[in-house]
Order: structure tokens, then C-alpha cells, then sequence
């Protein structure tokens, strides 16, 4: 009677139902199905969708299987209490590790896991000494460091992540930028004084994993021909090199990846080069959302 009575209008007659009639519990089983961005935006049309969209059930199973792995990388108090929302919230911002030279966070749109490896945690061949190498301050790194390479005749960088990655298709990734790039007057510029040697030879970029799959790569990194997609050369810009795919069954507690890239032909050097980082992202995810910089 009280359910039939609230459906009349001040003049008796029958009103119909709207979006604010539906219970809580189904639209969060509705919720299930779409993204966290449609989600939120869906939160503001009433009560009812606002309520079920900070229901724990629905954002548990936008969670990865690992995020109490992700969550073990910072201090308790940063999560302890936190709804399963916020949970989401707080793990797709960057978690650093391994000393800040690691980072992980879940792609927003789909909760997946994503991780980048500075530069800094990885092995160069002369990287102590400043013939060579320096370390240049940027914005333009997630890190806010690039290693640069004035010159060299043995180049061979080498890395490692050893991590409880949950079962995905995963491509590995190098960020790299050809000359030297500054600000002068509010305006980006390039320095190609150093850029030599690479398209002499081409680099070649390998990944290995503990369970046997291995993936390699070979290219010039400079090129006399223009960049069809740009209208130039692969100088000035920050090109994302991928050198493959890697399987995650999720039968491991962690997964440990090794990847470099090498040019160690010693009859002729080479340098103008910048190393930002690696990239580890879901496939199609990668796919979507395309790369960093220009895709190779």
C-alpha cells in the first residue's frame, strides 16, 4: 500500500518510475560491468547510483588479484581503513619501489597493472664516468632524470624487475630520445652536437623471463630516411621501442623479467642519446592507449 501510495502524484495520478527507483543492489551489479570512469560519472545522477557506486563488492572486482602485493609497497597507515574505492584511487597513482627507481600503478580504465623502471636502476656500461655519461634533470621523465650519453664505443644497458605481476599478456618497452633537449626562453630545444653512431649499426633490444620466454629486436635509433607519421627524423622526439611480449600465467608468486639493449660494435662510437626508462604494460592495453612517445 505505502509503495503504491508513493507512486501518485499530488493530483492522484499514477506517476512512473524513475532512476531513482532502482535498488541500490542492482545498480551495483550493473556497476560490475562498466569501467571506473563510467562509474563515477554514472555517481552523480541520485542517491541510489551514488550509494552503489562506493559499494566494496563493486570496486573488489576492479581490483587486480595482487593489489594487496601493490598495497605491501607502502606504509600501513597510507591504506589501513580505506573503502575499496579509495583503495582503487590510491593504486592508480604511481607506488614507487626498490628505492624509488621502480614505480607501479593500475590503469584507470581497466585496473590492470602497469610498471616503469628509471634508468637509474638499471646497468650502464661506463655510467660513473662523465666522459661518457651524465645525469640530466627533466620534467619530461616520470622520474625527473635521464641518463645521457655524450659518447661511447661499448654501449650495453641491462635490467631486471622481479615482481608478482597478475596473469596478463605484457609488452616490454624502451623510452628513448635522440640529441640533447633544454628550455631556453619557455621554448623547447635540441642539441644533436654529440648524436652520432646509430645508424651505422643497429641496436639490439632482448627480454628474457625465469620460465624461458625470450624476445629480441633490432633497428637503427637514427635514420636518414624522414619519419613518415612525423614529417623528420626520430631526432628530437621520445620514441618507445618495443622489444616484445612476455606471458604472465599467474602460477609463479613473482615473475622476474630481464631485458637490455646493446650496440657493441667497437669500430665506431657513438652518443647524443637519451635513456629514460622501460616500460612494462599490458599489451592491448598498450595498444589503446599507444605509447609514451613514438611507437617503434
Amino acid at each position: 500500500m505505502g509503495a503504491s501510495l508513493s507512486n501518485l502524484g499530488s493530483n492522484g495520478s499514477a506517476v512512473a518510475p524513475g532512476l531513482g527507483d532502482i535498488p541500490e543492489g542492482c545498480v551495483a551489479r550493473v556497476f560490475l560491468h562498466l569501467t571506473p570512469p563510467e562509474i563515477c560519472n554514472l555517481a552523480r545522477l541520485n542517491r541510489s547510483f551514488r550509494g552503489a557506486a562506493s559499494a566494496d563488492s563493486v570496486w573488489e572486482a576492479k581490483l587486480p588479484p595482487n593489489y594487496h602485493d601493490l598495497l605491501l609497497l607502502m606504509p600501513p597507515e597510507r591504506h589501513q581503513h580505506l573503502s575499496k574505492k579509495n583503495i582503487f584511487a590510491l593504486l592508480s597513482r604511481p607506488v614507487p619501489f626498490d628505492h624509488g627507481y621502480k614505480e607501479v600503478w593500475l590503469d584507470r580504465v581497466t585496473g590492470r597493472v602497469c610498471i616503469s623502471i628509471s634508468a637509474k636502476a638499471m646497468s650502464i656500461t661506463g655510467i660513473d664516468d662523465r666522459r661518457y655519461w651524465t645525469w640530466l634533470p627533466t620534467e619530461e621523465s616520470r622520474f625527473n632524470t635521464v641518463a645521457y650519453l655524450q659518447q661511447i664505443w661499448w654501449f650495453e644497458v641491462d635490467g631486471e624487475v622481479n615482481f608478482p605481476l597478475p596473469a596478463d599478456i605484457y609488452t616490454l618497452s624502451f623510452r628513448l630520445h635522440l640529441g640533447r633537449f633544454s628550455k631556453r626562453l619557455g621554448r623547447r630545444v635540441c642539441n644533436y652536437e654529440h648524436t652520432h653512431g646509430w645508424d651505422i649499426k643497429p641496436v639490439r633490444f632482448q627480454l628474457s623471463t625465469m620460465d624461458g620466454q625470450q624476445a629480441s629486436f633490432e633497428c637503427c635509433l637514427d635514420e636518414n630516411e624522414p619519419d613518415d607519421a612525423h614529417g623528420n627524423h626520430k631526432r628530437g622526439h621520445w620514441v618507445d621501442y618495443k622489444v616484445g611480449e612476455f606471458i604472465v600465467s599467474g602460477s609463479e608468486p613473482t615473475t622476474k623479467v630481464r631485458f637490455s639493449m646493446k650496440q657493441i660494435d667497437c669500430t665506431h662510437s657513438k652518443g647524443g642519446l637519451c635513456v629514460d626508462s622501460v616500460f612494462i604494460i599490458p599489451s592491448n592495453l598498450r595498444e589503446r592507449t599507444g605509447s609514451v612517445g613514438i611507437m617503434k
